[in-house]
């Protein structure tokens, strides 16, 4: 992973840890239903944040790479169509 991009992806996921750990608190505590949606949304925002960012790496790197042989091509559009598909877009 380029070093940027693994430094911005650690960083996503220890904010994604300390999200779910307020969301356990919450549910634990029994807050109000509105404020444990919220933060389960933020949650699922940080995630798909997270997402973009190895997205990135993988397009500047892997895919790249894959794209420039041709016997490699047609892998790396199966994996690209098979994360659009399962991200529902």
């Amino acid at each position: 992973m380029q070093n940027d991009l693994k430094r911005r992806a650690l960083r996503r996921l220890k904010i994604v840890a300390g999200q779910v750990k307020g969301l356990e608190r919450a549910i634990a505590s029994e807050k109000y239903c509105i404020d444990i949606l919220t933060q389960s949304l933020a949650v699922q925002k940080s995630l798909q944040s997270l997402d973009a960012v190895v997205l990135e790496n993988h397009l500047k790197t892997h895919a790249r790479h894959q794209l420039q042989h041709k016997k490699d091509a047609a892998r790396a559009v199966g994996e690209l169509v098979k994360i659009f598909k399962l991200s529902g877009k």
